[in-house]
């Protein structure tokens, strides 16, 4: 019952109250992106959705305004990151534009990261079980160490959340992300809360 249906509710709620609450936020941030370097305010890129399909996911832009390679994961002390940029991404301002794609329908406020469409070439078992359920803003792999985590590690706890899903671990998955947020990633690094 909650997966078929009450965590879709929750997420058009909690996505509208989000862009409501955060509003003011995400014009300063706006401002200041543009302000602060050249190019646009958000960065829209393809990811993989739940079934296999393709959306474009939205972001503010936290790098210079160059070609890249596009798997390229992005660390700390990245010198393509804006100093505007790290701080978007320290405290994870730069994914609020997703909540427009949790109102949409495309991801949900907890749930596999949404990963490139070619990653799909990769995936194993516990991958290809992550599109099951719609990806999200956060997820288990998120809060147990992120890009720290190697591909295969995060795939299986992407399968986790998907055999274990519950309100109750969503909560948790929230709970635990405003903290890394204002404490910071590096303490939360492989240490599971189930």
């Amino acid at each position: 019952m909650y997966s078929s249906f009450f965590k879709r509710f929750l997420d058009v709620l909690f996505g509208l109250i989000g862009l409501i609450l955060f509003s003011p936020l995400l014009l300063l941030a706006s401002i200041l992106i543009k302000c602060s370097s050249k190019g646009p305010i958000f960065f829209l890129q393809e990811r993989l959705g739940k079934k296999g399909e393709i959306f474009r996911v939205y972001k503010f832009r936290t790098m210079t305004n160059k070609q890249r390679e596009v798997r390229r994961e992005i660390r700390k002390g990245d010198s393509e990151v804006t100093k505007f940029g790290y701080i978007l991404r320290r405290f994870k301002i730069d994914e609020l534009p997703q909540l427009l794609n949790v109102i949409l329908g495309n991801m949900s406020i907890v749930g596999p990261r949404p990963c490139m469409p070619e990653l799909i070439n990769d995936f194993n078992e516990d991958g290809y079980y992550r599109l099951k359920v719609l990806p999200g803003l956060t997820g288990l792999a998120q809060i147990n160490g992120n890009i720290n985590l190697t591909w295969e590690e995060r795939w299986r706890y992407d399968r986790a959340y998907v055999e274990k899903i519950s309100f109750i671990l969503d909560i948790k998955i929230i709970v635990k992300t405003i903290l890394i947020i204002v404490i910071g990633e590096d303490k939360y690094v492989k240490k599971p809360i189930i």
